[in-house]
């Protein structure tokens, strides 16, 4: 029977021959679903190797009511979002652990009303068993499509203006509270911080541990500088701070891009690092090993995101319980402080 086959597609019933079992077991154990004994799904198992059966795609999909793919939707108006070291990181980490679960990876960036558009006609259409969201601001209409889907909504990071069911975040104000501690460990009094988008609940975190470790110390916060989280931005915030505190000595950026922008505003204002003024910023991206001087920064498992959201959004596709996370962040210094 098995030469006979080697010329032509093996089909489910032929397997399940094969296997002595039913076409309905042979199909739980390809669709990989519980409730068969060891036994079973080893004979089926080995039947399929013997035949060379391949499942279509197509009627897989119908059997198990499931797309075979999920979609990873930024919330962003500028494509160049992706060649962002932060989200490479995110997608590749999104990639891999839905690889592992044999699902396909779409990919969105959406801010404009026609990207939202395409994302509503997605999650309508069921295209895919279910979607991850990154980057919201406060009143993101994306975040009314996600309430109203009836598929499952992970988030990456948490949305400012409510507490979704399901997320993976970063301990954002925890990272920024021991940033903003370092640099008054190093004896810096004036400490500014460089925040990102405060209709953003990661820069409202960020934000947040700044003021509670000033606050903690006896210090009085300085008034934020908000920036987009580019090094452009970094430097342009470092310039107004500048000239608003003059005896500055220390600056938290809410990431290493606006970091790198801060010491390219220092180095032009004559200002030192870190003799004269110490800087820390956050995430670990490699431009803080590359910068002159190398920065001080706090270190977020960024791959680690987008992996544990996947897998969330795997679990819940799969009909299983899944409990919000909130990943940890530590100090790595170097010659910035």
């Amino acid at each position: 029977m098995a030469e006979e086959l080697a010329h032509r597609h093996a089909t489910l019933d032929e397997v399940a021959a094969l296997a002595g079992v039913s076409r309905s077991v042979a199909s739980r154990v390809i669709n990989n679903a519980p409730h068969v004994s060891r036994g079973k799904r080893e004979s089926v198992e080995r039947a399929i190797r013997k035949l060379g059966y391949v499942p279509n795609p197509k009627a897989r999909a119908l059997a198990t009511r499931q797309a075979g793919a999920a979609a990873l939707v930024i919330s962003r108006d500028d494509p160049e979002v992706l060649t962002d070291p932060f989200f490479a990181q995110v997608i590749a980490g999104v990639a891999g652990a839905l690889e592992e679960a044999d699902l396909h990876m779409m990919l969105c960036v959406a801010a404009t009303a026609r990207g939202r558009e395409r994302v509503e006609q997605l999650v309508r259409s069921r295209v895919v068993d279910g979607v991850m969201l990154m980057a919201l601001h406060e009143g993101d209409p994306l975040a009314r499509i996600a309430k109203e889907s009836r598929l499952p909504v992970v988030f990456g990071g948490r949305p400012v203006d409510f507490e979704p069911r399901w997320y993976v975040d970063i301990d954002n104000v925890g990272g920024a509270r021991d940033a903003t501690n370092h640099l008054l460990a190093r004896g810096r009094t004036k400490v500014a911080t460089i925040c990102g988008p405060l209709d953003t609940e990661v820069g409202a975190s960020r934000h947040r541990g700044y003021r509670e470790a000033m606050m903690l110390a006896g210090l009085t916060p300085l008034a934020p500088e908000e920036g987009d989280f580019s090094e452009a931005d970094g430097a342009a915030a470092t310039a107004r701070l500048l000239e608003a505190h003059p005896d500055l000595d220390g600056v938290f950026a809410a990431n290493d891009n606006m970091a790198a922008g801060a010491l390219r505003a220092l180095r032009a204002a004559g200002r030192p690092v870190p003799e004269d003024v110490a800087v820390v910023g956050f995430d670990d991206l490699a431009v803080a090993q590359i910068a002159d001087p190398a920065l001080t920064t706090i270190r977020q498992p960024i791959r680690d995101l987008g992996r544990e959201m996947a897998r969330m959004l795997v679990a819940l596709i799969a009909g299983r319980t899944a409990s919000p996370l909130i990943l940890p962040t530590n100090l790595v210094k170097r010659s910035s402080t």
